[in-house]
């Protein structure tokens, strides 16, 4: 016997979907299937009505993450808004790592502001206002589209157009995950999410991976010196002991993105522009999780200091390194840690992986180069 619940949920995401050529629903209505919760508990969300619904389980930083990546594509939801409701919608989201630092966040609040502020319904959170705020906050449901294609941004709410804006040219957005995950954001308001639907776009940016598999150990790295011990575990790349791994190819201008994992004061690095050895010329970053050292992680050896990350052992982070002429900017979980102009070292040269220490582990995933 159907219920109530069971028809309202039939009628949900996957109608709609069908009436829009191209389309996809990313939520059947019944279930969450395609979809993970991320730092908080299995209550945090559930399925209600045909909709998402955001308990009171957990608050920041829990999130409800599409379990597939997306890069340029065309989403569409609709939300509902009655009282005080608080919430987001992340974009490029990354597997580890606070989502509302590496990716985008498209904010979602009943209040309705003029002038708009970068907090306000609708903004780039908490860096760019919308152009106005257009929001249903008496009990009623909203729509909402995010068109995101290279660096151009686009998001309407309720028909009208609310942002669109140019990535790149924002100091605080430049840097951001060029993919990721789709996600929704807690906050333990009760907001609800219902047909939500997306239009995968052709993706323009070509990465090399130059580990994802054992097989791309072989293929794009060779022992330059040392006895570490190089070990390939499937999806994860560890590395310990001494000695450097350097990559095959050499890489003037590159943007190389990895998730590290290191135990605790760990000792090692990654070289880039390296003539080889790391006896030759070669710029050196650290991975070394201490506070007060003169270089921890994320510092640009012997010139720059790390604005210290704040990581927590043996945990995943995501790393970034953009490396264009005499700049280089380092990220750790999002956030610059160095912003280097006067690299002088501007020949190309391999990418190394350091191991410094015995029984100082370093693991390394979803390696890739993308030359620039």
């Amino acid at each position: 016997m159907f219920t109530r619940r069971h028809l309202l949920a039939l009628a949900a995401t996957p109608l709609l979907a069908q009436d829009e050529p191209g389309f996809l629903p990313l939520f059947d209505g019944r279930t969450l299937e395609g979809w993970e919760i991320k730092e908080g508990p299995e209550s945090a969300f559930a399925v209600e009505d045909g909709a998402i619904l955001v308990t009171e389980a957990a608050n920041s930083p829990t999130w409800l993450a599409t379990r597939k990546t997306y890069e340029n594509f065309d989403l569409r939801l609709e939300f509902f808004v009655k009282g005080w409701i608080d919430s987001g919608i992340y974009l490029r989201a990354p597997e580890h790592g606070p989502a509302i630092d590496c990716g985008l966040c498209i904010k979602i609040f009943h209040k309705e502001e003029n002038p708009p502020k970068p907090e306000s319904m609708g903004s780039v959170f908490p860096h760019v206002a919308p152009r106005l705020v257009n929001v249903k906050s008496k009990g009623e449901w909203n729509s909402m589209r995010i068109l995101l294609e290279g660096s151009r941004l686009q998001v309407w709410t309720n028909g009208a157009m609310v942002q669109d804006l140019n990535l790149s040219e924002h100091p605080d957005l430049r840097y951001r995950l060029t993919s990721g995950r789709i996600g929704l954001q807690s906050l333990s308001y009760p907001i609800r999410f219902r047909n939500l639907r997306v239009k995968e776009l052709p993706g323009a940016i070509a990465w090399q991976s130059l580990y994802s598999e054992p097989a791309d150990f072989q293929k794009n790295w060779f022992v330059e010196e040392g006895k570490a011990k190089w070990l390939p575990l499937g999806s994860i790349f560890r590395t310990d002991y001494n000695g450097h791994l350097a990559t095959k190819a050499k890489y003037k201008d590159f943007v190389l993105e990895t998730y590290v994992r290191a135990r605790k004061h760990s000792n090692g690095g990654i070289f880039f522009r390296s003539e080889g050895s790391g006896q030759k010329p070669h710029y050196e970053i650290q991975i070394h999780d201490v506070e007060g050292a003169v270089y921890p992680t994320g510092s640009l050896y012997g010139i720059q200091r790390a604005k210290y990350p704040r990581l927590v052992p043996e945990q995943w982070f995501l790393f970034q390194l953009f490396v264009k002429g005499p700049h280089c900017v380092i990220r750790i979980n999002g956030e610059n840690v160095v912003d280097y102009p006067k690299l002088d070292r501007l020949e190309a040269g391999h990418v190394l992986l350091q191991a410094h220490q015995s029984a100082s582990w370093i693991e390394y995933k979803h390696l890739r180069i993308r030359e620039i």
